[in-house]
């Protein structure tokens, strides 16, 4: 199963996550839905996008890898 997440720029180059109350990543199931809460958090950022303003907001893929560490427990 895919996972999405949503990231902003803070105007220097660097991306951070964007987290949620608790302090924990927000995540998301389906990129519709995570780019629907990107627009309701960001709703300045994603409409000057459309404009022509430099990319400040992006949704990507995380992508799981089996190799990860630490080791899954057994």
């Amino acid at each position: 199963m895919q996972k999405f997440k949503i990231e902003v720029e803070d105007g220097k180059g660097r991306w951070s996550d964007v987290r949620g109350a608790d302090g924990s990543i927000l995540t998301f199931d389906d990129e519709g839905v995570a780019r629907a809460k990107l627009a309701e958090l960001y709703p300045v950022l994603v409409k000057m996008e459309k404009y022509g303003d430099g990319k400040r907001t992006r949704v990507i893929r995380i992508l799981e890898d089996k190799d990860d560490w630490p080791a899954p427990r057994k």
